[in-house]
């Protein structure tokens, strides 16, 4: 049956195979540091700081990896993420007395070297794969895109379940040596069949064009920063722990709560052109995003008005998936439309560098505004970055 399928779909669908996988070890390998260090006593920020390399290795990455996978094609750039993930689950694998913050940041750095090389590699490729077809401002790229990146949600969430599930049946150590044979047999596979020249460009970019020229993917770049800040401020370290230690959560459950959401998170994802259909979608990112620095505001004044807080969090939380997974599933044809086509991972990899800055400030506040001032304060801050998204995208769709 794949035989019969153009070489074009294979491919695709062999990237997409790629970053499942990949994404499936990465949800999980989370869920089981924050849930571990938790387990051995750690503070919130202390668990905040074991992702501090793994976000900050993960925005260099993302700047001088579209250059890279420009020059060298994206099979060997998301082949590489492969190799670097494998690296980080095999060094975890050490005993609990060697398992130090600085040893975890290291084993995080190379983690998130690999985890953005391969997505930036992943969602590069489509453009070079699927034609746009934009008559209507949402074409058939809109769609690939949003299908590729909502599944890969959804099986982050179920790598959070599986990181609790391994956690509980086969310990820490162990389910770092799992995840690296899945990936070995992945990486086996992406190196004979990813075809060479993938992404590449047909002139070489020069070092100075790392960063984009392009006044729309900047804008866009900004309101990223904030957007992930916002989601990650209260869903890295707070919401775990506050679930963990003041509901009295075991493991499994947390687990299965950051789960479901992420799951939900992708199928909305991947039905966002659905859902927006009809609709310009720089407008429609508008009116998403004002809709979503709003969600917080309405979850905080619930919990003060003494509303039972487990139902405010996963009800409001869940509300804020949905719309949250709109904006970002928006976003991210976004940044592929605007994108040149020769060498495309280069605006590629500097919009997702701001992604990962702001990933890397929303865990810093994550366990450092939680810790001082609990999770009514840090859905607070939450609101305001969004609102700040939101301010930066409406200056992008004005006239410059």
């Amino acid at each position: 049956m794949l035989a019969k399928l153009s070489q074009d779909v294979r491919q695709y669908l062999l990237v997409t195979a790629n970053y499942w996988c990949f994404t499936l070890t990465d949800g999980a390998l989370r869920m089981l540091i924050v849930l571990h260090f938790h387990n051995l006593g750690f503070n919130a920020l202390t668990i905040a700081g074991l992702f501090v390399f793994y976000e900050l290795f993960g925005m260099v990455t993302n700047l001088f990896g579209g250059y890279l996978g420009a020059r060298i094609g994206l099979n060997r750039t998301m082949n590489m993420g492969l190799l670097l993930q494998i690296v980080a689950l095999l060094s975890l694998m050490a005993p609990t007395e060697l398992l130090s913050v600085t040893w975890v940041m290291a084993a995080g750095a190379s983690s998130g070297i690999a985890k953005d090389l391969n997505k930036m590699s992943a969602k590069s490729s489509i453009k070079a794969l699927v034609s746009d077809d934009n008559s209507n401002g949402q074409g058939g790229l809109y769609k690939w895109i949003a299908w590729l990146t909502g599944s890969k949600n959804a099986l982050k969430g179920v790598g959070f379940f599986m990181g609790g599930a391994l956690l509980t049946l086969v310990g820490f150590s162990y389910a770092m040596g799992i995840m690296a044979a899945m990936l070995s047999l992945m990486l086996l596979l992406s190196l004979f069949k990813l075809k060479g020249d993938l992404g590449k460009a047909k002139t070489k970019p020069k070092f100075t064009e790392l960063f984009s020229k392009s006044r729309n993917i900047n804008y866009l770049a900004g309101a990223r920063v904030f957007l992930f800040g916002a989601r990650d401020i209260w869903f890295v370290v707070a919401l775990p722990l506050y679930l963990a230690s003041v509901l009295d959560w075991a493991s499994h459950q947390v687990s299965m709560f950051l789960a479901l959401w992420v799951i939900g998170y992708g199928i909305v994802q991947a039905s966002a052109p659905k859902i927006t259909k009809g609709h310009d979608s720089e407008q429609a990112l508008l009116k998403w995003g004002l809709l979503l620095g709003l969600t917080p505001l309405v979850m905080v004044a619930a919990l003060y008005a003494d509303l039972p807080a487990a139902w405010v969090l996963m009800i409001g939380l869940g509300i804020f998936g949905a719309i949250f997974a709109l904006n970002s599933s928006l976003h991210s044809y976004l940044i592929v439309s605007y994108a040149c086509n020769d060498g495309v991972s280069k605006d590629v990899g500097f919009y997702y560098m701001a992604n990962a800055f702001g990933r890397l400030i929303g865990t810093l506040l994550s366990g450092w505004v939680y810790m001082e001032y609990g999770i009514e304060v840090t859905l607070l801050v939450s609101a305001a970055m969004l609102l700040l998204a939101n301010g930066i995208s409406r200056k992008q769709m004005a006239k410059p």
